[in-house]
């Protein structure tokens, strides 16, 4: 009795440390941000053999190795991950020696653009701000009685914590059985940008009268944050600014939530996951096991016959990738993917000259399995499925308010070249 209590005290106390390690509560400050230049195989296989250790947060790891690594590291781990770097001659830069100093200047930007909005009595929603949740609910709400003609309110289901995760349809003809666009984002709770791309397209779509023709023959769907528990964790303070799960409880540890876009039911826990629920990439303890991604997998099951593209919304690091995530192999219609894809990458460019990689998820970036742009493509049946890395620049995931406009316009830019695909207009025939 005396060991088993031994034990549970051990299993209770590393609970407590690999929260505070990884799930980027309380560990933020004296946490660095590292671009490590890995120039040989070696070196790139040294530098990843942290991933997933507490204390090590991979940000971008690219397959090629003239590709810089970035990664944060906690306080309590950088010295000896630098003198490890060191001792086999990898290269390393400091993008950012403190994180919570660049955390605290990015809430101290966004407080700024929130009270200039307040100030100015501008309308709910008007992007110089990173909105609250709430927010986001009651812009949908004022768009379906301005614009109830083209625009219907929906809700997929609820998130762990009893929120409605919410969403629109856009369409000309709500009876009609339509081709369909389906677009989502914020998955991951801390990457700000990505709901406020969605709502960008939201709103050009419903305010913009010239950009009616893109639903004028099919549906647009857009779910602007997927896991609204998650994205309003990040809102409070600080500390939680780096949170990136769900917040559902998880048994037998204080460690809370699961890399929801880890959760999906295809080839779940293969590679490039987590079954530690303190990581920051732990998959759930079952597929489907967040209420996040039920509600999702449930509202494409029930529209596999219509949706016909997927786009997932996330930052950072420009990319266009699409299946497969747990394996090299590419799938059969990687002529059409790469098709839709080059053209939205070209009109994207256009805009600000921003440059996007194209390729599937494990070829140009990393492996991950159970993602919900390889179970739309590959369970669900629709046609093309993408995850988009939307720009983060220097600031990675935090960028500030000033980049919302910017990255929603080029954005909006390539979400129109999918919406032709969907109409039947490009890369047709191509399989």
């Amino acid at each position: 009795m005396k060991r088993l209590a031994t034990v549970s005290l051990l299993a209770f106390f590393c609970a407590v440390l690999g929260a505070a390690a990884d799930d980027g509560e309380n560990s933020i400050y004296g946490m660095q941000s590292l671009s490590i230049s890995a120039d040989t195989q070696r070196k790139h296989d040294l530098v990843l053999s942290h991933d997933g250790q507490p204390g090590f947060d991979f940000l971008r790891i690219p397959r090629s190795r003239g590709s810089s690594i970035e990664l944060l590291v906690t306080a309590d781990k950088v010295r000896s991950f630098k003198e490890f770097l060191q001792a086999n001659d990898i290269e390393y830069q400091v993008i950012s020696d403190d994180v919570s100093k660049q955390i605290r200047v990015e809430l101290k930007q966004q407080m700024r653009a929130r009270l200039r909005r307040r100030s100015g009595g501008d309308s709910s929603l008007n992007l110089r701000a990173f909105p609250r949740y709430d927010e986001i609910q009651a812009y949908i709400i004022e768009l379906a009685k301005t614009h109830s003609d083209i625009l219907k309110p929906i809700s997929i289901g609820k998130s762990y914590e009893g929120r409605d995760i919410v969403g629109v349809k856009f369409t000309t003809d709500d009876k009609a059985f339509r081709p369909a666009l389906l677009i989502d984002a914020g998955i991951h709770a801390r990457e700000w940008i990505a709901p406020t791309t969605a709502l960008y397209a939201i709103k050009q779509l419903a305010e913009n009268a010239s950009n009616r023709y893109i639903f004028e023959n099919i549906d647009v769907y857009i779910i602007p944050v997927l896991n609204p528990d998650g994205y309003e964790y990040t809102h409070l303070d600080e500390k939680t600014r780096l949170w990136r799960k769900t917040r559902s409880d998880n048994p037998h540890t204080i460690c809370k939530g699961a890399d929801a876009n880890r959760n999906f039911d295809i080839k779940w826990m293969s590679v490039g996951a987590s079954d530690l629920p303190c990581s920051i990439t732990y998959a759930g303890s079952r597929p489907f096991s967040e209420a996040e991604s039920r509600a999702l997998r449930d509202f494409i099951l029930a529209r596999r016959d219509r949706i016909k593209t997927y786009l997932s919304l996330h930052s950072h690091g420009q990319y266009l990738l699409h299946p497969w995530g747990f394996t090299s192999d590419l799938p059969k219609n990687e002529p059409v993917l790469r098709c839709a894809a080059i053209n939205a990458a070209s009109e994207l460019y256009k805009i600000h000259g921003t440059r996007y990689q194209i390729g599937s998820s494990t070829n140009v970036l990393y492996p991950a399995a159970g993602g919900s742009d390889d179970w739309t493509m590959g369970v669900a049946g629709v046609d093309l499925a993408y995850t988009v890395e939307l720009p983060g620049g220097v600031y990675g995931f935090a960028p500030p308010p000033s980049a919302i406009i910017p990255v929603g316009r080029e954005t909006f830019e390539a979400i129109k070249v999918f919406a032709r695909y969907v109409n039947g207009e490009i890369c047709q025939g191509l399989v």
